[in-house]
């Protein structure tokens, strides 16, 4: 298994890539609202799945907790935002990029 982890910055809006403790990419993402915020916390990739398009876009990897995840979006505008029902949102090239870059069993450390 890999020595990488996934760490999200709520409040910056960012996701970071991290192969030991070193940063190896970052991207900008989108993050749950006020009245449905993402959950913080300690997690790891549980599932990944390639979608054809729609709202999750083309790749969802789950995390483990239940209903939340990082996926990609038919709706590009909305990456920077505070808009999602709590699940991390990406452009669809960063998000088939992560999933490429990510196994189940990665880290995945939200904070605010």
């Amino acid at each position: 298994m890999s020595n990488r982890s996934i760490v999200i910055h709520t409040s910056r809006r960012r996701l970071e890539l991290y192969e030991g403790n070193h940063l190896i990419q970052h991207y900008p993402v989108a993050v749950g609202k006020g009245s449905t915020p993402t959950p913080n916390g300690h997690y790891t990739i549980a599932t990944k799945t390639v979608y054809p398009g729609g709202v999750f876009g083309s790749r969802w990897m789950g995390l483990s907790i239940p209903g939340y995840g990082i996926h990609g979006t038919n709706n590009p505008a909305s990456i920077g935002q505070a808009v999602s029902k709590g699940c991390i949102r990406m452009h669809n090239h960063d998000a088939e990029g992560l999933f490429q870059r990510v196994e189940i069993g990665t880290p995945v450390f939200i904070q605010g």
